[in-house]
This record gives structure tokens, sequence and C-alpha cells, in this order.
């Protein structure tokens, strides 16, 4: 594996992994049952977060750390750490989804959606924000040069936009007092 280029898979510990997951994404749970149980219309107590909606946390829980088992697990068993490996979490995560409705074809639906949204997540590049800048060049040389490729000659916008509006070419003053004087019949004095 290493000859090639890549270094060679290092193996994770799943059962960490998805302790840690599924306390964070059950801390998660327990905060979205606390503001379903603040939402109801009949007077609860405090105890409701766990009584009456604490179905909530419990799934929360059990769809992170199923999927953190599952995408840990996956990534060990294949040696492997590419998209297919939070792609067979998601499976397990949104199967975990599926159970409340009792249903084999909710499994499997379920299942399959978050597959698809996590296996895409991942090999898209994992980020909200995109892809990650190369940290060797300085971001005032990126954006200078972007702005370099991306700048338009001064002729080309006059030429498709014409003058006005903040766009003015060379000449444009003796221009616009010309054409006032042709047409209104009024001296505009050159700037100095």
């Amino acid at each position: 594996m290493a000859s090639d280029g890549k270094p060679a898979y290092q193996p994770k510990d799943a059962i960490s992994a998805s302790v840690r997951s599924t306390m964070i994404v059950g801390g998660a749970g327990l905060f979205l049952s606390a503001v379903q149980n603040s939402l109801t219309r009949q007077n609860v107590t405090g105890w409701g977060v766990l009584t009456r909606t604490g179905g909530t946390i419990g799934v929360f829980a059990a769809i992170g750390g199923g999927y953190e088992f599952a995408r840990v697990a996956a990534a060990n068993l294949r040696e492997k750490d590419d998209a297919w490996n939070p792609t067979i979490g998601g499976f397990v995560g949104g199967s975990i989804v599926g159970l409340r409705y009792r249903s084999f074809p909710a499994v499997l639906g379920f299942g399959a959606l978050l597959a698809i949204i996590q296996g895409t997540f991942d090999y898209t590049g994992g980020k909200m924000t995109g892809f990650a800048r190369d940290a060797e060049v300085d971001e005032y040389e990126r954006t200078e040069q972007m702005r370099r490729n991306k700048r338009r000659p001064i002729e080309e916008t006059l030429h498709e936009l014409g003058e006005g509006r903040g766009i003015y070419g060379p000449g444009y003053q003796e221009r616009r007092a010309e054409r006032l004087k042709k047409r209104y019949g009024i001296d505009v004095p050159q700037p100095a």
C-alpha cells in the first residue's frame, strides 16, 4: 500500500469513536428534546424532556453511534479511507431513522437517502466552505491573481455597457461638454 505513494492505512478505534459520537449527537438530541418539551401546549415539568420527548434523545444517540461505528469499522475492514465509508455509515444511521416508522421500505429509504447525502458530501470534499486553499500561497497574492485573471479591458466594458453609471472612458469630459453644447447650448467649464 505504501509503495504507490499513499501512506499505509492506520486502523482507528471504532468503539471509542462511536461512544464519542453517541455522546455528542445524543447531546444534540437532548437539546432538541428540550426545545420540543418547551413548545408543548400542555403544562409539563422539566422531566418531560426525558419522559415525554425523551425518544428523540435515544434516536439521535443511536443514529450518531451507529453512523460512526459503521463508518470506522468499514474503514478498518476495507483498510481504505474514502467516500464509501461515510456512505456505509450513512446507510446505518438512516436505517435507524427508518426504524421509528416500523416499516421495511422506510428503513431502506431513509438508509439510502442518508447514504447518498453522506457519500456525496464526503466525495465532494467534505466541507461546506469548498475545497481547502493552498496554505503556501499568500491570500493577498491569490486575490490579486484572481483580479488580474478576471479584469476586462475598459474598451470592452464601454462597448458592452456604454458610458455612465460610474463607467467613463478616456476623454469623457470633452465628449460630454461637446454633447451638452450641441444639444442644449450650455458651455461646460473644463476641469483644470
